[in-house]
């Protein structure tokens, strides 16, 4: 969410020139200044329209304006997730998205959702894709290196994750395949949390890994995998598809715009991930091409690309405005 507010406002004054733009704070989320400070200053500032960048916004907002919500994947699993959310968006997130002008999501598997949870109707829906930078577009990217061949997840450890059927699939790799699991972020996984173990290879968390690192990891990786339950987007499998890497997912994890590229399991299905990652492992079905097709479409995929389709939006909603 941060890379997305972050891209657009870098990017929105240079590609809509004939727009005039001014960026607010938000401040802490769920504060009470969310709900009184910023609708205030808003008003203050006399905007035209408004972009909350995600649905964490104020039930008083000046209108007309456009909320993002990237995925509701804390209505599709609950139980994964504070009890206190489910109650936050049914009230706040719903009155939110029933104020808006336009509902912006990244991805068209995420309508059906807004419709169900939200009471949104699909003729209010914009969906935009998310970019990826620039830095994983670059032609010779220097791989990771790693004293052994290596999987790859890049991402939170949350529950929805589903990092266990990921553990399982790698831990089954057939006897011989010296290959290291490497995850980002730290060895958060709660206590009691079964971590698994091979001959002559290593599970490793590498911690806090920043843009230029994670481009050389996505370029040595034998496969980006990514078993998530849901994913709204799924912006690291873009990234990876950009440098040239293989990536395998679960079926409702893959962007739908990129799914002809990637090879795809069922949610927790242990026994088809672990073909996928033994073949990947053995270099089998290594024909360069699919992977090529994959690079070519995500590095269409441009944050540029995104703040223009993010811009058409706001002029949509201002042309409403000013036809009124």
């Amino acid at each position: 969410m941060q890379t997305y507010v972050d891209e657009l406002a870098a990017r929105l004054p240079r590609v809509a020139p004939d727009l005039h733009f001014a960026f607010f704070p938000r401040g802490r989320t769920l504060s009470p200044g969310e709900q009184t400070a910023v609708p205030w200053r808003l008003w203050r500032a006399g905007a035209r329209m408004v972009h909350f960048p995600s649905p964490y916004a104020p039930l008083l907002a000046p209108r007309p304006y456009a909320v993002t919500v990237h995925d509701l994947i804390h209505l599709r699993f609950p139980e994964h997730f504070k009890v206190t959310v489910g109650p936050y968006y049914a009230t706040v997130v719903r009155a939110v998205c029933a104020g808006a002008a336009r509902v912006i999501t990244d991805d068209p598997r995420t309508v059906p959702d807004l419709e169900r949870f939200l009471g949104v109707p699909a003729a209010k829906v914009r969906v935009v894709p998310l970019g990826a930078s620039e830095l994983f577009m670059r032609d010779g990217i220097r791989p990771e290196r790693a004293t052994r061949p290596y999987f790859l997840y890049a991402g939170n450890h949350r529950a929805h994750k589903d990092l266990a059927t990921l553990f399982a699939a790698w831990a089954a790799l057939p006897p011989g395949l010296d290959v290291d699991l490497c995850l980002t972020g730290h060895d958060d996984l709660l206590a009691g949390s079964v971590r698994p173990r091979r001959d002559r290879a290593e599970l490793r968390f590498l911690g806090n890994v920043g843009g230029e690192r994670l481009a050389e990891l996505y370029a040595g990786t034998l496969a980006l995998v990514y078993p998530s339950l849901c994913e709204g987007f799924g912006l690291p499998m873009l990234e990876a598809a950009a440098t040239g890497a293989r990536v395998i997912a679960s079926t409702s994890a893959v962007p739908f715009s990129l799914a002809p590229y990637v090879e795809t399991f069922e949610p927790g299905d242990v026994r088809r991930l672990l073909g996928l990652m033994t073949a990947a492992a053995r270099n089998e079905n290594g024909d360069a091409r699919p992977k090529q097709e994959a690079q070519r479409f995500a590095r269409s995929q441009t944050w540029d690309r995104c703040a223009l389709a993010t811009a058409e939006v706001y002029r949509e909603i201002l042309q409403a405005k000013s036809s009124r």
